[in-house]
């Protein structure tokens, strides 16, 4: 039986016998083109209505045994290039831990913070309680008042009774603390000179024993013919004597 493609002209000479009745679709193998070829009656061969054999073994004919060629074959590309698998990823850790760990260092700046205010807020009730802290606060640039009893409002005048020069000291004395304190009974009132030097002290009493939290009380003082050279007075809190 002789099979000739409708698009190349090819022909192939193939079994009959195998060939069903019904036709079948096949395929040139020189061009790839597809049809449905219809069984025919077996007729005689010559010579010259055969291919050759050179033609024959260039473009060999889809054998009849060969199952339906798929009219649009899909074939892979050779030159197919394929990922590599990748490893597998690494599980992800679970957050929780991680925040705990954040919001345990976030609290303990805010301990910290609400400690170093209250130090500061606080320190001259913390200074009453624990004295040696006034060093401390000192040291930052925050002088403070141990004994909690503090000086306000000091102020100073020269005045002039029965042609005498009379040195008039006034103020304040508060309780600075916020629990009732005790008042020194000896306060000392020191003028020096323009270098600092001590040039004449006095003592006198306060008008009080005990101050309640933020209680004051006015105090007056006066010395009699001060030193002419006094540049600089000072009131401050001495123990009890001369």
């Amino acid at each position: 039986m002789i099979l000739t493609c409708p698009s190349c002209d090819t022909r192939y000479a193939v079994d009959g016998s195998k060939f069903p009745a019904a036709g079948r679709t096949v395929r040139c193998a020189k061009c790839g083109h597809s049809w449905h070829q219809a069984a025919e009656a077996p007729e005689e061969i010559t010579p010259d209505s055969v291919t050759p054999p050179e033609a024959v073994a260039q473009s060999p004919a889809v054998p009849a045994e060969a199952p339906a060629a798929d009219p649009y074959p899909v074939n892979p590309s050779p030159t197919r290039a394929y990922a590599p698998i990748s490893a597998a990823p690494e599980p992800r850790r679970p957050l929780g831990p991680k925040l705990a760990v954040v919001a345990g260092w976030v609290g303990l700046i805010v301990v910290v913070l609400l400690i170093a205010v209250s130090a500061v807020r606080y320190r001259q009730d913390i200074a009453v309680i624990w004295p040696q802290s006034a060093g401390v606060y000192s040291s930052l640039g925050l002088p403070v008042n141990a004994s909690g009893i503090d000086f306000r409002q000091v102020r100073y005048q020269r005045e002039n009774e029965d042609g005498q020069i009379v040195l008039a000291v006034a103020g304040m004395i508060v309780n600075a603390g916020s629990r009732e304190l005790p008042v020194p009974q000896t306060v000392r009132v020191t003028l020096s000179d323009a270098d600092k030097r001590e040039l004449y002290h006095w003592n006198f009493k306060p008008g009080a024993t005990v101050l309640k939290p933020g209680q004051s009380i006015p105090f007056t003082t006066r010395l009699s013919s001060p030193p002419a050279g006094a540049r600089h007075l000072e009131v401050r809190f001495a123990k009890d004597g001369p």
